[in-house]
């Protein structure tokens, strides 16, 4: 059986590009041209990704994008942004997008981005889960990360992580206190065959500092300019008040 990709675009011209040259490649394709009716196709229909244009009537994008991962949807998301629009595509990613396209695209680039966020999706699907008697847990500070479980736990509550910010947060989890470069966090969590910018990698950084931020973790992530990030705990906030 084909892939069946759901198109969310207003304008017939992109519409029809993306469709044919999907369609070409063996995708089943299906378009609709706003987000409301979007957002209903993608919560009650099975799809293996979406596009979906941010600049839509009514229903923007990212509402749309918000709502679905609200309801649970993990289907994979790509945003269809214009160029030049730097802050649209860091909200996509924020939202939970798994990549984007800058518009005008070639067909080369949109054929490569489908097939990589298809395979990092049945990739991240085939992940093995393990029952609780047995799992693997990696404790740093007061995190309890479980990494065939995709969940963290700390002071007595689960912190509710993307797939791809768990995944950023177990690698340098497993390297604390040693620098990991942008570009080993891209190939490692992403994919060497990710076309991506290394603004994607900051833009997962970021909201996952703020999540940890927020339950005033132990364990905080620190740049290193014009390098990477750092994993390390902060002595500070476990020693005991006075």
């Amino acid at each position: 059986m084909s892939d069946k990709v759901l198109i969310i675009e207003d304008e017939p011209t992109l519409a029809r590009l993306v469709t044919y040259n999907l369609s070409q490649e063996g995708y089943e394709t299906e378009v609709v041209g706003n987000g409301a009716e979007g957002l209903h196709k993608a919560i009650h229909e099975s799809y293996a990704i979406v596009f979906l244009d941010l600049m839509l009537p009514g229903m923007n994008g990212f509402e749309v994008l918000q709502k679905l991962r609200q309801n649970g949807v993990k289907t994979p998301v790509i945003i269809l942004t214009a160029r030049n629009a730097e802050e649209e595509v860091v909200q996509g990613l924020k939202l939970g997008a798994d990549d984007y396209i800058t518009k005008p695209f070639g067909v080369a680039e949109l054929l490569a981005r489908t097939s990589a966020v298809l395979r990092r999706s049945r990739n991240e699907e085939s992940k093995p889960s393990m029952a609780t008697g047995g799992e693997k847990v990696i404790t740093i500070g007061d995190l309890q990360i479980f990494p065939d479980k995709y969940e963290v736990f700390s002071n007595g509550q689960w912190i509710t992580l993307r797939p791809k910010e768990f995944e950023v947060l177990l690698y340098l989890a497993e390297r604390p206190g040693i620098v990991i470069t942008r570009d080993d966090l891209m190939n490692v969590v992403w994919g060497f065959d990710y076309i991506g910018g290394q603004r994607t990698v900051d833009v997962h950084v970021s909201s996952l500092r703020k999540k940890l931020e927020l339950g005033q973790q132990s364990v905080q992530i620190d740049s290193i300019r014009g390098v990477g990030y750092k994993l390390f705990i902060n002595r500070k906030t476990t020693s005991p008040s006075r």
